[in-house]
């Protein structure tokens, strides 16, 4: 090969891994993921249940973080199970689901990613 082809194959080389680098953050599974401060408060009259024992099955790799299941308002309490996710972008953590008891209310506020 000629100095530029070279020149043109590392050129759409590193604009690849650029484009990659880049959009890191912006792929990911369609509403699997949201920035926990964004989730808000949902108010129900009754407690949720006991929560469900589960066991992580093998994590798919190392970046891989398991989202524990939790009892999710839905009109109703229904149980989502739990799942390997990966991480929107570099240094997201996952902030779990939560609920608390407030002035007489129970109060259930989904978990999220924050980055």
């Amino acid at each position: 090969m000629s100095m530029k082809t070279n020149s043109v194959w590392v050129s759409v080389v590193l604009l690849g891994v650029g484009a990659l680098l880049v959009t890191g953050c912006a792929t990911r599974e369609p509403g699997a993921y949201r920035q926990a401060g964004a989730a808000q408060p949902v108010t129900v009259t009754e407690a949720p249940p006991a929560p469900v024992v589960e066991h992580p099955t093998v994590r798919p790799g190392p970046e891989w973080v398991w989202i524990e299941g939790c009892w999710a308002w839905q009109g109703r309490w229904a149980w989502e199970r739990g799942h390997w996710a990966r991480p929107p972008c570099l240094g997201a953590i996952w902030v779990p689901h939560r609920y608390a008891y407030r002035n007489g209310a129970h109060v259930w506020v989904r978990g999220g990613w924050r980055w």
